[in-house]
Parts: C-alpha cells; sequence; structure tokens
C-alpha cells in the first residue's frame, strides 16, 4: 500500500466531525486571524493555452545567459566544471532516477550501495572516518553541523571566521537564532582569518563551536591547523570545504577538523542556474550519531552475502520523534550519485592532476590579471583556483562591459555584502590559457574606459 492514499469526501466528512467543525472553512476561521486573511479571490491573469505557455517559457528562457553561451569566471561556491557523458547516463538510469526512500533494503540494494561508496569517497576525500549520505546544499550542511556542536556540549557561543562564504554565515545565525546561540564573527587580515582576533575570541568555556572555510571567501588558503590548536577543549571545530582542492591541500582530518563540511556542486554537478546540488557531510567518530541525515552502511545476509542498509537515521520520522537531531528529510542521493561517479571518473591520481592544473592556471591569471593598469590583488596570501581584485573602477559598469564582449569576468564582491571595489575571480579546467588571455584584454580595456569616463 502506498504511504500516500487519497482522500474520499466521506474521509474528509469524517475528520471534520471528529474534531467537531462543519467545514474546512470553518477550521480555517478558527485558526487563521482576520487580521492577516487576504479577504477576497486572488488576483491572478487568465489562463494560456498550453502552446501560449510554451512559447512565453521559451521567450523567459532566451532571457538567460549560461556558461555555453560566453567565458564565464564566475565562482564564489558554484563552479562551471566538465561534467562527462558518464554521469548523465548513470543518473538518467531509472533505478536511480525514480526510487523513493530505500526503506526496505531488499529492494534497494542499488540505492543504498550507491549511498555507501559515496560515504566511503567522501571519507577518504576529508580524511575524516564517518560520512553521511549527503544533505541539502553547503550552507545549510554549515548550519547543521553548528546544530550538531549545540546538542554535543550545550554551550551557545559560535566563533566564525569572516571567510565563510556570506550565504554560510546568514544560515548559520538563522539556525542559532532558533536553537539558542550566539554567532560571533572574526575579520579577515590580508585576506585570511585574522590570527590573534580569533584565537581572542575562542577563549572561554562557553565556545560551542568554531567556523573556517578552506579555501576562504576571498580564495585565500587558510592556515586551518592553527585555527583548529585555538578552539577551548570540547567545541567542536568546524570547516566547510570546497571538494576540487582536496586533491592538494591537506585534508581537513588531519588539521585537527572535528567536522568538515561542503557544497558539492563542483563534484559532478553542473551549475544549472542555481541547484539543485548536494552538501557533505564527514565527522570524526565521536559525532557518528548527532550526524544529520542518514548513514548507508554494510552488512551480511542471512547466507552471508555483501549487503547495504540503512545504518543510522537521525530524522523524526523515522520512529525517532523528540529523539531526532535533524529535520533533514531527503539526502540529495541523485545528486550525490553524480559526486561519487566524478570521483571514481577522477580517480586518486585524477584528482591531484586537476589540483594542480588550477594553481597552475589560477597563477598565471593572477599574475596576468595584476599586471593591469587599475587592478590590483585584493590580498597576497596562496589562492587555488580563485582570487579577489581591486578595480580603480565602478566594478559593476565594468563587468558590464566585459559581458557585452562575451566575456564574465567574475562576481562583484559587493553582491555578496563584502569589497565595494572587489571582483572575485574563479578558475575551472574549462578556462584555457587562451580565455584568461581574452579576460586580460576585455577587463583591461573596460577598466580604462571606465576610469577615462570618471575622469571625463
Amino acid at each position: 500500500m502506498s504511504r500516500y492514499t487519497a482522500v474520499t469526501s466521506e474521509d474528509l466528512r469524517a475528520m471534520l466531525d471528529a474534531i467537531g467543525v462543519g467545514s474546512v472553512e470553518e477550521l480555517f476561521d478558527r485558526q487563521i486571524p482576520v487580521s492577516v486573511r487576504l479577504g477576497r479571490a486572488l488576483d491572478l491573469p487568465a489562463g494560456m493555452a498550453e502552446q501560449d505557455v510554451y512559447a512565453h517559457l521559451d521567450d523567459l528562457a532566451r532571457r538567460n545567459v549560461s556558461v555555453e553561451d560566453e567565458i564565464s569566471f564566475l565562482g564564489a561556491g558554484m563552479y562551471d566544471h566538465y561534467v562527462p557523458a558518464l554521469i548523465d547516463m548513470l543518473m538518467s538510469r531509472s533505478e536511480f532516477l525514480t526510487p523513493y526512500t530505500p526503506y526496505q533494503p531488499e529492494v534497494s540494494q542499488g540505492n543504498l550501495q550507491v549511498m555507501f561508496e559515496y560515504q566511503t569517497a567522501i571519507s577518504e576525500l576529508t580524511a575524516l572516518p564517518v560520512s553521511n549520505a549527503s544533505v541539502y546544499e553547503g550552507p545549510s550542511a554549515v548550519a547543521s553541523a553548528g546544530y550538531l556542536a549545540r546538542l554535543a556540549n550545550g554551550r551557545s557561543r559560535f566563533v566564525a571566521s569572516a571567510g565563510l562564504h556570506p550565504h554560510s554565515l546568514d544560515t548559520l545565525r538563522t539556525y542559532a537564532e532558533g536553537f539558542g546561540a550566539e554567532v560571533v564573527e572574526v575579520g579577515l587580515r590580508d585576506g585570511a582569518t585574522d590570527l590573534d582576533a580569533w584565537a581572542d575570541a575562542c577563549a572561554g568555556d562557553d565556545v560551542g563551536a568554531v567556523f573556517v572555510q578552506q579555501p576562504n571567501v576571498l580564495g585565500a588558503v587558510e592556515d586551518v591547523e592553527a585555527l583548529m590548536a585555538s578552539k577551548p577543549d570540547g567545541a567542536v571545530g568546524i570547516a566547510a570545504y570546497d571538494p576540487i582542492p582536496l586533491g592538494i591541500l591537506k585534508p581537513p582530518g588531519e588539521c585537527g577538523v572535528d567536522v568538515c563540511v561542503g557544497e558539492g556542486q563542483p563534484l559532478g554537478n553542473r551549475l544549472d542556474f542555481g541547484g539543485p546540488s548536494f552538501g557533505f557531510f564527514a565527522a570524526t567518530e565521536a559525532y557518528l550519531r548527532r550526524m544529520p541525515g542518514r548513514i548507508a552502511g554494510e552488512t551480511t545476509d542471512i547466507d552471508g552475502k555483501r549487503g547495504f542498509v540503512l545504518t543510522l537515521q537521525t530524522r523524526e520520522q523515522h520512529i525517532r520523534r523528540e529523539k531526532a537531531t535533524s529535520n533533514i528529510c531527503t539526502a540529495q542521493a541523485l545528486n550525490a550519485l553524480g559526486g561519487v561517479v566524478y570521483l571514481a571518473w577522477l580517480g586518486r591520481q585524477g584528482i591531484v592532476d586537476l589540483g594542480e592544473l588550477l594553481l597552475a592556471r589560477t597563477d598565471y591569471a593572477r599574475r596576468t590579471l595584476t599586471a593591469l593598469d587599475g587592478v590590483e590583488a585584493l590580498h597576497d596570501q596562496p589562492v587555488v583556483r580563485e582570487f579577489a581584485l581591486r578595480l580603480d573602477a565602478p566594478v559593476g559598469r565594468v563587468i558590464e562591459r566585459c559581458a557585452a564582449e562575451g566575456v564574465n569576468p567574475g562576481l562583484a564582491l559587493s553582491r555578496i555584502g563584502l569589497d565595494d571595489d572587489g571582483l572575485l575571480v574563479a578558475i575551472t579546467e574549462r578556462r584555457s590559457r587562451a580565455d584568461i588571455d581574452r579576460l586580460a584584454d576585455v577587463l583591461g580595456a573596460a577598466v580604462a574606459a571606465e576610469r577615462q569616463a570618471v575622469a571625463a
């Protein structure tokens, strides 16, 4: 029998009788204050024929510009990596595309094994012993890690680096408001977390968790080991990592990190105008039973054959009720499948080679662009795949000029509440040296034109 059954008019009448109301309208009248009711029909336009709707949607779609239409250097957490055809082929197979939650292991071995293999890959990537089967996306993974810390030690103060992406900081603050924690932000010095201010903020036995990002929102590589060394005893060390640079950076499990989270989109998922994607979540054994989402495990059946089951499930629906430690109901399993296929496609050496390629191209791009008049580095920290520039010209106008030439030069940092004169430039393997040279030509001309316009 399906979990979802249509409600008949007789069923509805019986339910209304059981709670003592005469109609659905009466039920709403009792529960919804008059002050928040609309009091009239919705002012909606008349419907359209299907072919007219199609034409309208097609017109709207044509207003979008994708990374296939321009040379794009956008980043800030979501990146234009190449997605091999293998991923589309596997993700579109019906056994992966259509199943519901694998409550019954006897008919869900394929999905459960995918989750298990995904968890294994994330654990190896982060050098942390346990991983869940994924969560929604990066920022909510950061916030969920904060709730884990609150449950683990009951402390009410979080220390967060300003190097976290503003979306992650905002999400953390929103969650923290709900479970009674304060978020103290530590600023940056020359693009990286101010170590002295960090140490001062971490003083005290009320610190429940510390949060850093690697590389940070300005692209700078942080000294995660030093930052984690400052956290008080009993506090949870949480780090949000870009998974691609983990091919060449020291993994969080070797830097004193207790919980590593991050945005999984760079792993085999396209930009797709903002989603969906998935978030990854790995931790030490100490936090295994407080992790959100679910964990697939390996076992043997009655005949001794290898099999897979849902080992741990923290959400409220899985009979845990008030004992639940998470309300996350969906492991973005299809997107996580793309992630594990991508990692398997790259292989152990491939992800190292990709990281080294990005390192070389990013270095070339940074040196080339900062040689332009009116362009300078926002900081001098080491970078892997992304770096921040300061322009001596209105950034928005410069971006508009570049876009007119078919180049998106990057993200205006003011768009995410950071430096008004800043431009964040991201490199992927899809941006060739010729593309970088093209960016230099277009950006240099745009900055020069805007400086001349201002001078006039």
